[in-house]
C-alpha cells in the first residue's frame, strides 16, 4: 500500500501541509482552491471581519450551494419525487399521444 503523500495548500494566505493518497491529490488541490476562491468572495463582501468568522460564512455558503444540489438532484433521481412523477405522465402523454 502506497504511503500518503504531503501536499500544500494555500488558504486565506496560509499554507497548510496536508498527508493525502497520490490518487486524490487533484481533487484536494481542486477543493483548497474552491474554498479559497470562495473565502475571497467572502471577504471581498466586506461585512465579515475575523478570520474564524469569515471561514465559518463561507462553510455555510459552500454547504448551502451543495444542499442546493442536492435538493434538485433528488427532485429528478427520488422515483417518489413529485417532479419526477409528474415528468412521467407528461413523457406518457406524449407518447400515447403520438400512437
Amino acid at each position: 500500500m502506497k504511503r500518503p503523500k504531503n501536499v500544500t495548500l494555500h488558504i486565506l494566505d496560509k499554507d497548510y501541509v496536508v498527508a493525502c493518497p497520490e490518487s486524490e491529490q487533484d481533487d484536494l488541490l481542486a477543493s483548497a482552491h474552491y474554498l479559497n476562491d470562495k473565502i475571497q468572495e467572502v471577504r471581498e463582501r466586506g461585512k465579515v471581519s475575523g478570520s474564524e468568522r469569515l471561514l465559518v460564512m463561507t462553510a455555510l455558503n459552500i454547504v448551502h450551494e451543495l444542499l442546493q444540489h442536492k435538493n434538485a438532484k433528488n427532485r429528478y433521481t427520488n422515483p417518489n419525487s413529485v417532479d419526477l412523477q409528474r415528468l412521467e405522465q407528461k413523457l406518457q402523454a406524449a407518447l400515447d399521444a403520438s400512437v
